[in-house]
């Protein structure tokens, strides 16, 4: 496996994935829906420092050198838990329009923690424990935004027909 390329793809995902959210951040129809996703836009980029971290020492020859796992255990997105309570009917009510696009969030850290899961299958060392600890790290993003989605889903779901 060529680690090189498998942390290059990586770079240019989570980048996608804080452009996704950034600028769905703009048009989120809540504060706290909006906050959730500047959140994770600031979760990203510590993704995107550390896979740079990775590719650089790596690049240098000091790959053995790079321990993202403790910089990843330090940082939680926030408590899922924290977050879903803080989500008030009022909160999912008005998120109602956003649905489909809670649904990506969520399919998108999905992805994300299905190609670190795959990778840290083929490698070894430490690279295998950095990709393991990314792919930790996106779970509880993918948690937290299907508990989400499952939450206005079902709200809309309940509306009488009309709105």
């Amino acid at each position: 496996m060529n680690l090189r390329k498998v942390y290059e793809y990586a770079l240019q995902r989570e980048r996608e994935g804080r452009d996704f959210f950034e600028s769905n951040a703009k048009r989120m129809s809540h504060a706290a829906a909006t906050g959730i996703f500047l959140t994770l836009v600031a979760e990203e980029e510590k993704h995107i420092a550390t896979i740079q971290g990775l590719l650089s020492a790596l690049e240098s020859g000091r790959a053995g050198e790079a321990r993202p796992e403790g910089e990843l255990a330090g940082h939680g997105f926030f408590s899922e838990r924290a977050a879903s309570e803080d989500l008030d009917q009022t909160v999912i009510e008005s998120m109602i329009p956003d649905v489909t696009i809670l649904r990506m969030a969520y399919l998108i850290e999905r992805d994300f923690a299905e190609f670190y899961e795959m990778a840290a299958a083929r490698a070894e060392g430490d690279a295998q424990k950095a990709l393991n600890s990314l792919a930790l790290w996106e779970r509880g993003h993918e948690r937290l935004f299907k508990g989400i989605h499952e939450r206005v889903y079902q709200e809309y779901m309940e509306m009488p027909w009309g709105g």
